[in-house]
């Protein structure tokens, strides 16, 4: 919960990545409340007693969506599947309006091995910022599991989503924060 906050408002790509990670560390722990606060929070001697009730209950609200959204073995809550369709928006605008000059030509090195992204995930319809949250991810459980031989996909991964991403994810904060006109030179 507090690393979640804290990550919300630096950076939404992070913060997405980190939910999907703790989405599968509740389901290691069966959706088990015991579990949960035995294995995540009693073991986190820095926080008083009224925060480790505040934390066991985001989890167990994180279990209930879990279970009421039907994902309580595999998939990803709404909540953030909604967030990278925001992102995917704001992709799409900043592929169209001049304020996404510097975004397109970051993006345009990345775009000609979507495809083949798509395609080793077996999505070829996918949108293209889904599609990359899902490589990172698959690179983030890579490296729990240790196995980072750096083939083809996790070098492309790494080499040209990572940079697509983080430049999205800023300008979304930005565009959050009211640092960023998207609409600045539209029709004028």
């Amino acid at each position: 919960m507090f690393i979640a906050k804290q990550k919300r408002k630096e950076n939404i790509a992070e913060y997405i990545l980190y939910l999907w990670q703790l989405e599968d560390l509740l389901r290691a722990l069966d959706l088990n409340a015991d579990r949960i606060y035995r294995q995540l929070i009693e073991p986190q001697t820095q926080l008083n007693e009224e925060q480790k009730q505040a934390l066991l209950f985001w989890y167990i609200d994180m279990v209930n969506l879990l279970k009421s959204e039907g994902k309580s073995e595999y998939g990803h809550l709404e909540h953030t599947l909604h967030l990278i369709n925001d992102l995917y928006d704001l992709h799409l605008r900043l592929l169209q309006y001049p304020v996404g000059k510097e975004y397109k030509a970051v993006f345009r090195q990345l775009e000609p091995e979507l495809p083949k992204i798509k395609a080793r995930m077996g999505k070829p319809d996918m949108n293209d910022i889904e599609a990359c949250f899902r490589a990172l991810y698959a690179v983030v459980l890579l490296r729990l599991k240790g196995s980072e031989n750096q083939d083809t996909y996790i070098k492309d991964v790494l080499e040209l989503i990572s940079p697509v991403i983080a430049k999205l994810s800023l300008i979304y904060k930005q565009v959050e924060t009211g640092e960023i006109d998207l609409f600045k030179g539209v029709n004028e």
